[in-house]
Formats: C-alpha cells, sequence, structure tokens
C-alpha cells in the first residue's frame, strides 16, 4: 500500500502525528508511507526509519508573493503522479485538504465536519474519521491517520510507544550530565518568565543549555545567562542538530512548544509548562510531566491574552525535576 500523509505544520503538531508510523509499520510493514510537510520542518521528519519520502511544499511563501500559488500547484501537483493509495489529511485545514485533493488517490481521509475548526475541509474526504475536537491531540492525530487504515489506536498503544525522532548530527563539547530549557512559543502569553527560569537553574544546580529560535529569544538567553553560573546559551543550530542535543539531555523543561514536544518523541524526561493552552496537548508519562496555570481553557477559542503561566511558581517545577532527576 502506497500511503501519503498530509501534515504541513506546526512542529509539535507533525511531532504527535509521527507518533502513529510506528503502528502503521508495524501492521502494515511492506506499505510505502510518504509525507508532505511545509520545508522548514522538514528536518523533524529526517531519518526516520518508517518514512520513504519526504514531500517538501512552501505555502507560506504565497503569502508573501501572491504568484506563488502556480509554482506551489506545480509542485504538489508532481506529487500526484505516485500514485497513492491513500492520502490523509491529518492537518484538518481547508489548505491541506485542497492538498490531499490535487494530489489524489482512491480513499481521500480525515476528520468528518464536527472534529474540526475549519469544517469545510471535510468536503474533501471520501473517508471521515469522528473524533472530539477536544480529545487528546496524539490520539487525535493517530487515529485520523491510523483508522483509514483500519489500525485501531489505544491509550496503551501509545503510552509505550517507541522512540520516533532520530538524529544523524552530532554537537561537540557536551557534558555527560545536563538539563535542556526551552524557552521560547510562538506566543508570548506562553512564555515562562525568564527570572524564574533563572531560578529553577539555581535550585537544581545543574549546567543547563538553553535553545532559542528568534533573536528576541536569543536576547532572553543572554539574560539568563548573565545571570546564573549554570545556565549556557547553545548556538543555534539545525533541527537534526537539536533532535540530538535533546536526545542527550537528562530533562528538558520548557514551554508548550515543539522542541520541548521532541522529548516526548524522543522518550527524554520533560516537564512541559502550559498557560493560555490546554495540557491534553501531550502524553503524561512516568518521565514526561506537565505543569498548568489557574486559567480556565476553551479548547474552540484560546486566549492569547491569558498571561497565568507567570504565576506559575519556579519551587513547584523545581519539585518535579528533582523527582524526576533521582
Amino acid at each position: 500500500m502506497k500511503i501519503c500523509i498530509v501534515k504541513l505544520s506546526a512542529m509539535g503538531d507533525i511531532i504527535h502525528a509521527m507518533a502513529a508510523l510506528q503502528f502503521i509499520k508495524k501492521e502494515l510493514p511492506s506499505s510505502q508511507i510518504d509525507w508532505v510537510v511545509e520545508s522548514a520542518f522538514k528536518g523533524v521528519l529526517q531519518n526516520n526509519p518508517h518514512i520513504d519520502n519526504i514531500l517538501e511544499v512552501n505555502l507560506k511563501s504565497i503569502k508573501k508573493k501572491k504568484s506563488e500559488i502556480f509554482n506551489q500547484y506545480k509542485i504538489i501537483k508532481s506529487y500526484s503522479k505516485n500514485n497513492y493509495d491513500i492520502v490523509i489529511d491529518a492537518q484538518g485545514l481547508l489548505k491541506s485538504a485542497i492538498v490531499a485533493k490535487i494530489i489524489g488517490a482512491k480513499i481521500i481521509a480525515g476528520f468528518d465536519k464536527e472534529s474540526i475548526r475549519e469544517s469545510v475541509a471535510s468536503i474533501f474526504y471520501n473517508k471521515k474519521v469522528s473524533i472530539a475536537y477536544d480529545a487528546n491531540t496524539i490520539e487525535r492525530n493517530a487515529t485520523v491517520i491510523c483508522e483509514p487504515l483500519g489500525i485501531k489506536i489505544t491509550s496503551e498503544k501509545i503510552l509505550n510507544k517507541d522512540k520516533f525522532l532520530f538524529s544523524t548530527s552530532h554537537v561537540n563539547n557536551l557534558p555527560e550530565v545536563f538539563n535542556l530549557f526551552v524557552i521560547g512559543s510562538t506566543w508570548e502569553s506562553r512564555n515562562y518568565p525568564k527570572e524564574k527560569f533563572v531560578k529553577i537553574a539555581e535550585a537544581l544546580g545543574i549546567q543547563t543549555f538553553i535553545v532559542w529560535g528568534s533573536e528576541k529569544e536569543h536576547l532572553r538567553a543572554l539574560w539568563m545567562q548573565d545571570n546564573s553560573k549554570y545556565l549556557h546559551v547553545l548556538p543555534r543550530g539545525s533541527l537534526d542538530e537539536l533532535k540530538f542535543v535533546i536526545s542527550k539531555c537528562s530533562l528538558l523543561i520548557g514551554n508548550d512548544t515543539g522542541p520541548t514536544h521532541m522529548a516526548w518523541g524522543l522518550n527524554i524526561p520533560s516537564i512541559t509548562i502550559f498557560g493560555p493552552t490546554p495540557i491534553n496537548r501531550v502524553y503524561v508519562t512516568p518521565i514526561n510531566k506537565v505543569i498548568k496555570s489557574s486559567s480556565e481553557i476553551n479548547h474552540y477559542k484560546l486566549n492569547k491574552n491569558d498571561f497565568s503561566i507567570c504565576e506559575i511558581e519556579s519551587e513547584r517545577i523545581v519539585k518535579i525535576a528533582k523527582e524526576l532527576l533521582n
């Protein structure tokens, strides 16, 4: 069977969906799995032995240059020559549904209209999957990918998953024991205060590296480095290098964002800090913990002005961190 998965972005969502790959290969070992993704996130998928071909698009370029739509259409249309048996839109957006339709297959699968925010996308599917929009994000992703293939997903399967992120990179001069802080995210209200990250580092007393993505995050990281002898800013590297660094750390502590979710995909201990986003974006395991502010969450309308993450006391995080490190 030739399978094409459409999951364009963002990093955390791609990681959550990748958990399904090992279940497909176990049930359908001879299947071919290709994955359509935004070019910026190709590195997340690279080196996974269960992915045969990574098919890149750059739909974000259309926002900058409208004429780019014709070039992107040609690229997507060229993928239709692969003659897939099934195309699965695991994104559930109108743009991803259109991509799935252009690629084409006898079966085009995706969420039904009650299961997604952009319900019009379901018009493009002839095989539809029903799962609550506010259900666990990882279960939603695994279900929409596996159910059309006749594969049943259970919580037990997900909890006992093998790691599914892989790297061929190597980063030198990493100590044998170190922690990692992920300090940025797409919204400022999802960022835990830099002052409290410093308090955590001081309380744990372990060499800790900071990863960053934007120049604003870089400046924040440098401030943290200047205010703790335990904190060190890593140079900005590739996604493949990031996977390598996370795979070597003792504990990752970070905001609800892609690099933090990498720890779960690598079976590395982690603490994810939540403010205005729901904790069911992740799976809580014996080594992957969450801590949430007291604010209420509306899954259908997240509040970007909810800065309740700032109220979480650093001592609460330190307590969980020490339990995981022990």
